[in-house]
C-alpha cells in the first residue's frame, strides 16, 4: 500500500514539472524499508531510522525531507500517517564565497586552454574547451546547460535556446556580437569533424562532454594561466557564472533609476527561478556592497537622481 502512495505521489509531482529523479530513489528505498518495519502507514521513528542510515548528516537530512513532504501530503488524506520532525538533521549551510575572476584573469584563461597541453592534444579539442569556458563566462550559463547544449539551440539572429534546465524551463540568450563571431567560427570547425552526435561540445569520443574531465582539465587551464595558485579552495567553472552576474551588476550598482530593470533582466538572463539567487551577489562579493554604499551615500546627498 505504502509502495503504490510513493508512486503515485511521485507522479503527480512529476506532471507538475519535477524531475526527482534522487527523490524518487530515496522514496521507494524508503517505502520497501517502512512495509518490512511498520506496514501500510509512514511512521515518525521509521523514517528517521531510515534516514539515520546515510553516511552524512547532509544526506539523512536530504532523506528525511523527501519522506517529509510525501507525509504531509499522505496525511492530507489520512491522518494515520506521520509526519516526521523535518529539521532533525539540518545543519546550516553556507553558500561558498565566490571566486570572482577579473577580465584580464578570464582572458589569461581562454588563452592557457588554447594552449593546453593534454594526454590526446587536437586543436579541436583545445578549441572545444576555449569556447566552452569562453560561452560561459560571456552568458553566464550553468556548467549543465553548456554541456547539454545542442546544434538545434543555436537560433537565428544569434540567440542561445537553452533547454530543460536545472528547474525544468527554458529561456532565449541574446549573443553579443563578439560571441557570435567566436561561435560561428568554433562551429565552423566542429561540423568538419563529421560528427553523429549533435551536442555543440564533444568529448573525443564524439560523445556529450563529463564534468570530471572538463573539470580535470580546467585545473590544469587555472595552474598554467598562474591563477590564485596558492588559494586553499581553488576557483571553480562555476565561478564563471558568477564572475558574469557580478560584473552586470557592477555597471548599475550606482545608477539608481535603471537598476530595477537591469536586475530582472538579468535575474530572467541567468534563468533563476527567484529573485533572492540574483540578490546573493550583492551580499556575496565586496565589491558591490561598495558600489552600493556609495550609491546610498550619493543619493541621501542628492547628487544622484
Amino acid at each position: 500500500m505504502l509502495i503504490a502512495h510513493v508512486e503515485r505521489y511521485l507522479a503527480l509531482r512529476q506532471k507538475l514539472g519535477f524531475k526527482l529523479f534522487l527523490t524518487s530513489r530515496h522514496l521507494r528505498a524508503f517505502a520497501r524499508f517502512a512495509v518490512e518495519e511498520d506496514g501500510a502507514y509512514i511512521r515518525a521513528a521509521t523514517a528517521v531510522a531510515w534516514a539515520t542510515k546515510a553516511t552524512t548528516r547532509g544526506m539523512r537530512h536530504r532523506r528525511l525531507g523527501d519522506v517529509v513532504r510525501l507525509a504531509r501530503f499522505l496525511h492530507a488524506e489520512d491522518s494515520s500517517h506521520e509526519v516526521p520532525p523535518a529539521n532533525l538533521f539540518a545543519a546550516t549551510e553556507t553558500r561558498p564565497t565566490p571566486y570572482i575572476y577579473t577580465t584580464e584573469e578570464l582572458a589569461r584563461i581562454v588563452q592557457a586552454a588554447g594552449q593546453l597541453d593534454l594526454q590526446e592534444p587536437t586543436t579541436q579539442r583545445r578549441q572545444t574547451y576555449v569556447m566552452l569556458f569562453g560561452l560561459i563566462a560571456a552568458t553566464g550559463l550553468r556548467v549543465s546547460e553548456a554541456f547539454n547544449l545542442r546544434l538545434e539551440d543555436l537560433l537565428p539572429g544569434g540567440v542561445l535556446r537553452v533547454s530543460d534546465t536545472k528547474f525544468g524551463k527554458s529561456r532565449l540568450l541574446p549573443l553579443h556580437k563578439s560571441v557570435i563571431a567566436a561561435l560561428n567560427q568554433y562551429l565552423e570547425m566542429r561540423r568538419r569533424s563529421a560528427e553523429t552526435d549533435d551536442h555543440v561540445f564533444l568529448s573525443l569520443k564524439g560523445r556529450r562532454l563529463s564534468y570530471t574531465t572538463v573539470n580535470t582539465a580546467f585545473r590544469r587551464i587555472l595552474s598554467r594561466a598562474g591563477i590564485a595558485p596558492g588559494r586553499t579552495r581553488p576557483p571553480r567553472i562555476h565561478d564563471l557564472r558568477h564572475s558574469f552576474a557580478t560584473r552586470v551588476l557592477e555597471q548599475c550598482a550606482t545608477r539608481s533609476e535603471p537598476v530595477a530593470r537591469h536586475f530582472v533582466a538579468l535575474s530572467t538572463y541567468m534563468g533563476h527561478t527567484d529573485a533572492a539567487h540574483t540578490y546573493w551577489y550583492f551580499q556575496a562579493t565586496p565589491e558591490l556592497m561598495t558600489h552600493i554604499a556609495a550609491a546610498g551615500e550619493a543619493s541621501f546627498s542628492g547628487s544622484v537622481s
